[in-house]
């Protein structure tokens, strides 16, 4: 009887991520030809969908190329110098949707200005059990635990060295690096993600700043932090190749003040210099929450109830840092009005996710076009001068 329920299990989730799939694919071939299909039919049922199965299936269609490639030229406002690469535009997508590196060229033609993979982890996991994601469509925010499901080092590093070898590949992909579950030798996890991608990324994200791994925050605390950032240097100039390859520090936005000060005063230690931060990952607090029933799922939020939390630490960063590091900008975009929010505040960059799921692909144009008229109107020749500009108006 166990044994027929389970086989039922596995034929009912194989019937629904089929049905989902070739619906899907289905309302992406009619998007070619009417670009306001994939809002009024698409979006709407992919949503009927469990969380993770949605997910699944928007990776696998980027993963394709599915979605019809954004044919829009970005002004030249928004071109920007990104750790010495240039990019036609601030806009990047934020770690946690292509894990494992499947889904970059799809994501590229959407027009993402960078993409953002992982996190990976040394050797490969299954992350937590599920169910682990949750829509909390009221508040335009998901919850997650995935706990780093990956791939592992090598299958994610083989995957980016192909890409590298095609005629077409042209985009900057940064890799956020993660550690193992179970590891008895966390730094050393970090250390390894650099010496397998350090010669094949763009940029290197260390991330100990999910709330889905245990213990994984306490990395943020001074000791430890010295401890990591110093290996982490000190390994990548060991690189034979790519020795100045970016390294970035992704924080929780769960810090307070006397945390901030003292991770400030870590990176400004020379042994423990970093290249920018990430601010910030997703957050364990529920203030705001409206979806009370999804409210006790453990895991971290994102989208909209974390908006303010976000734009204000990236401000406090800013003050703290004096505006000497650059800084990515993550946590509940939605619009132009929000990306310019963040990039007021102190963000160079920004980064979106869960506004995806809500909004669906072209999200990506509407944020850039409407980022670029907000440049103009102010008489500003460039985004890059809005950075910053009024970050007291974020402090507490």
């Amino acid at each position: 009887m166990v044994r027929n329920t389970q086989k039922f299990s596995r034929l009912r989730s194989l019937g629904i991520v089929t049905a989902g799939a070739s619906v899907l694919f289905m309302g992406l071939t009619a998007y070619n030809n009417q670009d306001n299909l994939c809002g009024a039919f698409v979006m709407p049922f992919v949503r009927m969908l469990p969380a993770e199965t949605s997910h699944n299936l928007a990776v696998w269609a980027c993963k394709y190329r599915l979605y019809p490639a954004s044919d829009h030229t970005d002004d030249l406002n928004l071109h920007s110098s990104f750790f010495g690469r240039l990019v036609s535009n601030p806009i990047g997508i934020a770690a946690g949707f292509d894990k494992n590196a499947e889904a970059i060229m799809g994501l590229k033609d959407l027009g993402f200005g960078f993409i953002e993979v992982g996190s990976v982890t040394p050797l490969a996991q299954s992350g937590n059990p599920k169910p682990r994601v949750f829509r909390l469509v009221d508040d335009r925010a998901i919850i997650n635990r995935y706990g780093f499901n990956s791939d592992g080092h090598q299958v994610v590093m083989q995957r980016l060295k192909d890409l590298r070898k095609r005629e077409d590949f042209n985009a900057v992909v940064g890799v956020n690096l993660g550690r193992n579950r179970d590891t008895m030798t966390p730094i050393g996890d970090y250390v390894k993600g650099v010496f397998a991608f350090g010669p094949v990324a763009d940029y290197l994200v260390i991330n100990v700043s999910s709330p889905n791994t245990k213990g994984l925050r306490d990395m943020q605390g001074k000791k430890e932090l010295t401890e990591l950032l110093e290996a982490v240097n000190a390994a990548r100039a060991k690189l034979k190749t790519n020795q100045n390859v970016p390294i970035l520090l992704k924080l929780s936005p769960d810090l307070e003040l006397r945390e901030l000060i003292d991770i400030v005063s870590v990176i400004n230690n020379k042994k423990c210099r970093i290249d920018g931060l990430i601010v910030s990952n997703t957050t364990i607090s529920r203030d705001n929450i409206s979806d009370v029933s999804l409210a006790n799922e453990t895991g971290g939020l994102s989208g909209e109830p974390l908006r303010e939390r976000s734009t204000r630490l990236i401000a406090q960063v800013y003050s703290l840092t004096k505006g000497s590091i650059p800084i990515i900008g993550v946590g509940g975009v939605a619009s132009g009005a929000d990306a310019f929010e963040k990039i007021e505040a102190g963000a160079s960059f920004v980064q979106i996710y869960t506004a995806l799921v809500y909004e669906g692909p072209d999200l990506v144009e509407r944020i850039k076009c409407d980022l670029s008229l907000r440049i103009s109107e102010l008489g500003l020749p460039n985004v890059g001068n809005a950075v910053g500009s009024n970050y007291l108006k974020y402090l507490p």
